[in-house]
């Protein structure tokens, strides 16, 4: 299918707005209450921006990158009337990311925007771009638009190179929240093929398990699909092997958190079970990506697996389920080795195996390789 990314942008419209930048202040939909409530959160401070981050107020790489960026600007603003010059500006943007990059360490988006934000600082005041802080406000606040612009353009790509993976018809399998809530554009990554089918006329439909314990799947992934109006599926987390067993599925599309240069997939924990199961029967399985999310420099036993509060796992919305005193191992992500993953989607094309070779070159500019 032939179109353009300003065709795209023409024909769909997103139907929510999970991360705002209003008069001076970062505006971000309130993921831990949906769906129940859509409640919208202000943002003032870099503290504040890590605390929604740490809270999973905002989640989903992507997005958790867009608001850092934009909690790097908030770094200068919530502190103008101590900063007196451009060194004591970049002081308070190193203190920001400092706050900042320990919020979630595998989501590695956070610190490729923190960092971005930094050194565009830096280079603006080197080349004399930005002569005040005044100036170096604005040079930020263009750098965390651009940051949001090129996410949701390189979702729209992401989308029209993953519509080549579907036929109409076809079901696809996901896990967790790869839509527009984890991007902050209200488009996605995973999502994204399947949000641009239905707006292209295409009937595709989708099977999303539940996600425990955070229930991404059943709170925000259901939550997005029913609002484009797609048919959807919610299932457990452990139904995944017969529902692909039973041959109800065409296709798996995830997201990921990072993407290493040999093809490890970082996502949510549970994951790496369904690219087994798909790889045992057949099914395609595929990891949807910015750019941003590759680490080309780690390799997987560097990467640190996050692990949250254990009560998560022993209460259902604050609803005990098991014994107090029980131990608990609460892993958010899980990782996906390469031999299971059958290409990556990103905006700069699909990347196939071997993925130490190709994902370097596809990065780089070398388009998609098959």
């Amino acid at each position: 299918m032939n179109i353009s990314i300003n065709e795209v942008k023409r024909i769909y419209k997103p139907k929510i707005k999970p991360i705002e930048w209003r008069d001076g202040k970062l505006v971000i939909l309130d993921q831990s209450k949906v769906p129940f409530e859509t409640t919208y959160v202000e943002l003032h401070t870099p503290e504040e921006v890590a605390d929604a981050i740490r809270t999973m107020k905002v989640r989903g790489a992507p997005a958790i990158g867009i608001t850092a960026a934009y909690g790097m600007l908030l770094g200068l603003l919530g502190n103008m009337t101590r900063i007196s010059n451009l060194d004591d500006a970049l002081r308070a943007l190193e203190h920001a990311k400092s706050v900042m990059d320990p919020a979630r360490p595998t989501a590695v988006n956070l610190t490729w925007a923190t960092g971005r934000m930094l050194n565009r600082a830096r280079l603006s005041i080197s080349n004399g771009e930005a002569r005040s802080v005044r100036q170096l406000v604005d040079v930020l606040k263009a750098e965390a638009d651009s940051i949001f612009n090129e996410e949701y353009e390189a979702e729209i790509a992401m989308g029209l190179h993953g519509l080549k993976k579907l036929n109409n018809g076809d079901v696809v399998m996901t896990q967790c929240n790869a839509g527009g809530l984890a991007t902050g554009t209200g488009l996605g990554t995973a999502l994204a093929p399947v949000k641009l089918a239905k707006a292209l006329g295409m009937e595709v439909s989708m099977i999303v398990p539940e996600t425990r314990p955070w229930l991404q799947g059943a709170r925000l992934t259901v939550y997005e699909l029913v609002m484009e109006g797609i048919d959807t599926t919610l299932i457990t987390d452990t139904a995944v092997g017969l529902v692909m067993y039973r041959g109800m599925v065409n296709s798996i599309m995830v997201g990921a958190d990072r993407i290493l240069k040999d093809g490890h997939v970082f996502n949510k924990v549970g994951t790496f079970k369904e690219a087994v199961i798909a790889h045992e029967l057949g099914i395609p399985f595929y990891a949807l990506a910015p750019s941003s999310s590759f680490d080309l420099v780690n390799n997987v036993n560097d990467v640190k697996i996050e692990e949250r509060d254990p009560s998560e796992v022993k209460l259902i919305r604050g609803v005990p389920i098991t014994l107090s005193d029980v131990k608990v191992y609460n892993p958010v992500f899980d990782v996906t080795p390469p031999k299971y993953v059958t290409a990556i989607i990103t905006e700069k094309g699909i990347i196939y195996p071997p993925f130490d070779k190709n994902v370097p070159k596809v990065l780089n500019g070398g388009g998609g390789n098959g």
